[in-house]
């Protein structure tokens, strides 16, 4: 088959283009298959983060991709359509995660068909083509009034779509029952290196990053929660925060991410009075964590919090999962099914601090070799040769 993928590639930075990546790279094996990017996913005023850019110390692995989309210029998708059907591929694969993007991409994918149609017509023949979508959110997890007209616009110019949870695919059948969809679970990003040493790394970032020094001993002793990734309103470090105010001295979080927006709301509850005596136990790096560095954080931790208001699924589990680090996160979207019922990790009671510290002292109380011994299960199927397998298959019975 011939295949497009219209997305974020490099050198846009973050999950979904890491994700793009790996897919590209093995439906290659057994596929033709090119990549279209965007020449400006979102205009600035749009982007709460610093950049949306690799930069130059990033150890991304650079994609070669014809950059043709800008999502705030409608004249471009005409233009990326007419190029992508020159292209004449067989399948066109888009992302959604927000409904932002639907006018943009929901138009190409329509365009593009209708031009394949009309050439095929041209030549007595049917046009085979179908458009299909990974959907990692139907519906945003800081929604807008235009969430749903946007997303039905989408569904409606797409034949089929790819969820990463069962949570997010009956979103999809709440929205459109007629959809056509399969729910594959978020392969494992392997791109960030081995394992280091814990002791290794916890000098690294307690003693380094935290500014402390403490003996071999006394780190191996430190119960180390981890907070990664973007920090947005849903994703709930304020929830964590809180609930370390609940906990003693023998634990350290370590929050390593980049703030969507201004980190200040965070930073009183820190420099507050109920948390005094536990100020000098919260480790900060609120900037992008380069692909290189990401191996530090996690080989550091014992588990790794997820304290989202909302959830669909998470990348950042599936980091955490490649590093053998269980997760403690609240019992919301997909998260139930992927950590709670999958047993690689605690599920708090309800989402609040007092839950999330009680979940965390239940963990360290119970030990985490079980969870440990779930995660090595559960990496047996998350491969990408797993995933584009499943992909290939619902392609062929669509």
């Amino acid at each position: 088959m011939r295949i497009a993928i219209l997305s974020c590639f490099y050198p846009y930075r973050g999950g979904i283009s890491q994700f793009n990546t790996y897919l590209l790279k093995e439906l290659s094996k057994n596929h033709t298959v090119q990549a279209f990017n965007f020449k400006r996913m979102y205009p600035d005023f749009l982007f709460p983060g610093k950049t949306q850019f690799i930069a130059k110390d990033d150890d991304a692995v650079p994609v070669e991709s014809r950059t043709l989309l800008d999502t705030a210029n409608p004249f471009s998708y005409i233009s990326t359509a007419r190029e992508i059907a020159e292209w004449k591929p067989d399948i066109l694969i888009t992302r959604y995660w927000l409904s932002y993007f639907a006018p943009s991409l929901g138009t190409v994918a329509q365009r593009v068909a209708k031009i394949l149609k009309r050439e095929a017509g041209k030549r007595g023949e049917i046009s085979r083509f179908k458009s299909i979508a990974i959907m990692d959110n139907v519906i945003p997890h800081e929604p807008h009034f235009f969430d749903k007209p946007f997303t039905k616009y989408f569904i409606n110019r797409n034949n089929g779509f790819i969820t990463l949870s069962h949570a997010v695919e009956q979103d999809l059948l709440d929205i459109d029952s007629r959809c056509k969809v399969r729910t594959i679970p978020h392969p494992l990003y392997s791109n960030f290196g081995a394992k280091l040493d814990p002791i290794e790394a916890r000098r690294a970032v307690i003693n380094g990053l935290g500014g402390k020094n403490l003996s071999d001993k006394e780190l191996a002793e430190r119960k180390v929660l981890l907070f990664f990734g973007l920090i947005r309103e849903y994703k709930g470090l304020d929830i964590l925060l809180e609930a370390m105010a609940q906990l003693d001295n023998t634990y350290t979080l370590v929050v390593a991410g980049e703030p969507y927006g201004k980190f200040d709301r965070y930073q009183d509850i820190i420099d507050s009075e109920r948390l005094a005596p536990f100020k000098e136990n919260i480790i900060l790096n609120t900037g992008y964590i380069p692909d290189g560095e990401v191996k530090k954080y996690f080989s550091a931790a014992d588990v790794c919090v997820l304290p989202y208001r909302t959830a669909t699924q998470s990348g950042i589990s599936s980091i955490s999962w490649n590093f053998d680090v269980p997760l403690i996160t609240t019992p919301v979207g997909g998260l139930v099914e992927s950590v709670g019922k999958a047993g690689t990790g605690m599920l708090t009671e309800e989402v609040t601090p007092t839950a999330v510290a009680k979940a965390v002292k239940a963990f360290f109380a119970g030990g985490r070799e079980k969870y440990v011994e779930n995660i090595h299960e559960l990496k047996k199927k998350l491969s990408w040769e797993s995933f584009c397998s499943e992909l290939e298959k619902f392609i062929i019975e669509l």
